[in-house]
């Protein structure tokens, strides 16, 4: 099984201080234009490995030890080649052997429970090896800069996809180990979204989450279910802005194989998570959602597949390293927003609301409607999600705001994390 580790750090290197101070001063334009972004698919990015050493843990268990061992996945060899000194936990690791727990409940008590900053301190200090992979020979010195944790396969296999997401004082997964009724998508999801206040503090580390691999022998909905809106919601619905997490979609690139189980590493079929023609590719329309390289009857992955996520997660670490470092390049220009219509509806009756977004860089972008009083007062959000740049569209609510007239304003943010340029679209919305 494939689960996390830790270690901890000295003093902030004077390279980090200036990191820091850059991302505290990000409201200058010209550091605005260098600042970190996620990577969503469709993101032009920069490939290319570190100029200089970057220390890694890698947080995981078996899984993550065959992906890691030079005879299987050679996951370690190919990060030795791209300028990372991987460190790793396992099994019994760290502070009352917190390396036992690495299932979806497990990263609330790393990152956000009582004991986390004993937990984390040890994990951002260690440059031990807990697994056999080759690995640069010097420690460059200092904290681990990027944080990376996955959980094992059983993690995958989700109950109920579409319940309501818990607030985290009332999610039963919180600090729990797998299994059981309350292990389910939403409660998953309520976990991820409750991690996001520690990252956002933590501007010095790149924290990059692995999606649990898909098991052999049986579909996984929900699974696929938490891993696409991992990739493609988690930060986005968030308004998560700094830039200092990638997501990894290990169950979607172990899903799909070439026929006799043989890699489609390369192929413009299948199921990927890649740097493809120059942008992020994140394509989930093929396979099945179940592992495509299962080892015998096992549901660990055997190494083919596992070379195949090397090859596919290599370049999106380097891309959001240097996103994350302000190397990144790309697109840098975010969207236009209109409302091209005023609207009209009677109190308690359904409203429908016109809006368009363009970008010439970003074939889709993450959408909100927010209505204002003439005053300016916020009176209700419409959160869209995802929604494709060109055409116009439209969106429908039952309007219970009170009589009067209001302001509707269409926001929107690029799939490089560009915010909407100035002016909004916006429009007036009259409640009889």
């Amino acid at each position: 099984m494939s689960h996390p580790s830790a270690g901890a750090g000295a003093g902030l290197s004077r390279l980090r201080i200036t990191r820091l101070l850059g991302v505290c001063l990000a409201v200058a334009a010209v550091l605005a234009v260098v600042a970190a972004r996620p990577l969503p698919a469709g993101a032009a990015v920069n490939t290319a490995p570190p100029a200089s050493p970057v220390k890694l843990v890698f947080i995981h268990h078996s899984t993550g030890q065959a992906w890691l061992e030079d005879g299987h996945g050679g996951l370690g060899i190919a990060l030795r080649d791209n300028n990372y000194f991987v460190s790793d936990t396992n099994y019994d690791w760290g502070p009352g052997s917190i390396g036992d727990s690495t299932d979806i409940g497990h990263w609330w008590t790393w990152f956000r429970g009582s004991s986390s900053a004993t937990y984390l301190t040890a994990l951002y200090a260690e440059n031990g090896q807990h697994s056999s992979y080759s690995r640069l020979a010097g420690d460059p010195g200092g904290a681990n800069e990027i944080i990376m944790f996955k959980s094992c396969f059983p993690n995958s296999q989700l109950n109920g996809p579409n319940s309501p997401v818990p607030a985290i004082a009332d999610n039963p997964m919180k600090g729990q180990s797998w299994g059981g009724d309350d292990f389910t998508v939403a409660n998953a999801k309520g976990i991820y979204v409750d991690l996001l206040p520690y990252f956002g503090a933590h501007p010095e580390k790149l924290f990059v989450a692995v999606v649990a691999p898909p098991v052999a022998g049986s579909d996984t909905p929900g699974g696929r279910a938490l891993a696409s809106w991992l990739v493609d919601h988690w930060l986005q619905d968030a308004g998560y802005t700094a830039g200092n997490v990638l997501v990894f979609d290990f169950y979607n690139v172990l899903s799909s194989s070439a026929p006799g189980g043989a890699s489609d590493l390369g192929s413009v079929g299948g199921n990927h998570h890649r740097v493809w023609n120059g942008a992020v590719q994140h394509k989930t329309d093929d396979g099945a959602d179940r592992l495509a390289y299962p080892s015998g009857g096992d549901s660990h992955p055997n190494a083919t597949g596992d070379q195949k996520a090397t090859a596919e997660f290599v370049p999106l670490l380097n891309a959001a390293y240097n996103a994350w470092a302000g190397n990144g390049g790309g697109d840098t220009v975010g969207p236009r927003t209109f409302a091209p219509h005023p609207a009209s509806v009677r109190k308690g009756q359904r409203a429908t609301l016109y809006y368009r977004v363009t970008d010439e860089g970003s074939a889709s972008a993450t959408v909100a409607i927010r209505i204002r009083s003439r005053a300016g007062a916020l009176k209700k959000t419409l959160t869209l999600g995802l929604k494709g740049t060109g055409p116009e569209r439209r969106v429908h609510f039952t309007c219970k705001l009170a009589r009067g007239v209001y302001r509707y304003v269409v926001e929107a943010r690029d799939l490089s994390g560009n915010a909407a340029r100035a002016p909004l679209g916006s429009n007036r919305l009259t409640v009889r």
